[in-house]
């Protein structure tokens, strides 16, 4: 009988107008309120739960406006890569290239853009075209420019992206610090296969390319990840010191901060500009090629080998 009873409630409950169903929800919830110590009466709790209720109509309403911005935001996105397959079907993207290349072409036409429409920092790679920042990408298939590099592949085009480009490259920056004098250091913000990317540069030099060398000088990261998942988001510097991504003697001022990205960066980016004058722009990605040969030169020094073909390696 007392399960008929629950029965006939929930019919009863269930057949009720939408409003009047929550307030009589939350009236039979508030007969146990005060078995948890709670001030606040069922009444007032009653009057505030059906002032925040939000009507079926006025849902309706706003899933409409939600399905008309995700129309124009799919509009949008497909005209963006119209155009993206305009600029790759170019002639100066017919050809092999890394990404710090393709990513400064595509950041040529961006600054062109904003130029244009008198608009300013608008764009990522605009800004780093301006400033010769080479930027790379760990995974350049896993993104909007990757699918549309290989849509634009179906129809004939010679735009080929390939890795060891970046590998190599960034591995020369690295080494370059170091044999100018300088010192080498990396900011994380996350982790995943960027972060990996990154430190992977001092692995290369010495277990790959076996060329002398102990690790990154200085070690930032800002993750919300845990180390104890076993992950590469949160495993830290000493983690890091095993496969020789961070010199052992730097260690103690390797630093990791526990918190989101979108909170940290603007501070430390803020702090950074308040702290220092702007520095010359060194523009790295104008000095890839030099960098490149003198990774090759060292390469050479330390391996005493050919090239495949059995030739002597040109180095000029």
């Amino acid at each position: 009988m007392a399960l008929g009873l629950v029965g006939l409630l929930t019919l009863i409950v269930l057949s009720l107008p939408h409003q009047t169903a929550d307030r009589l929800k939350l009236a039979i919830g508030s007969l146990f309120l005060p078995l948890f110590g709670l001030a606040k009466t069922s009444q007032q709790l009653t009057r505030q739960a059906g002032e925040a209720t939000t009507s079926r109509s006025e849902l309706l309403k706003q899933i409409e406006v939600l399905r008309q911005t995700n129309q124009v935001l799919k509009i949008n996105a497909n005209r963006t890569d119209e155009l993206l397959r305009e600029l790759l079907l170019q002639p100066e993207f017919q050809k092999e290239m890394g990404t710090a290349e393709l990513h400064y072409l595509l950041g040529k036409y961006c600054a062109e853009w904003e130029r244009k429409n008198k608009l300013r920092d608008v764009s990522v790679l605009a800004a780093a075209y301006r400033a010769g920042v080479p930027c790379y990408t760990s995974s350049p298939g896993d993104s909007t420019i990757g699918m549309n590099v290989a849509g634009v592949e179906v129809r004939g085009s010679k735009l080929r992206v390939n890795p060891s480009i970046d590998v190599n490259e960034s591995t020369a920056l690295v080494l370059a610090a170091k044999r100018g004098g300088g010192r080498s250091g990396v900011v994380l913000w996350g982790g995943g296969s960027p972060k990996n990317f990154m430190l992977q540069t001092e692995p290369q030099i010495q277990e790959v390319l076996r060329i002398k060398e102990f690790g990154q000088d200085f070690f930032i990261q800002v993750t919300d990840a845990r180390p104890d998942t076993g992950g590469l988001s949160g495993a830290t510097p000493s983690e890091a010191v095993s496969w020789g991504k961070v010199d052992p003697t730097k260690l103690p001022d390797a630093v990791v901060c526990y918190t989101d990205t979108t909170i940290a960066m603007p501070i430390l980016t803020h702090y950074a500009l308040a702290k220092r004058k702007p520095r010359k722009l060194r523009r790295l990605y104008d000095q890839r090629d030099k960098m490149m040969k003198a990774l090759t030169r060292e390469y050479f020094v330390h391996n005493k080998v050919k090239m495949i073909d059995g030739s002597d390696p040109v180095l000029d």
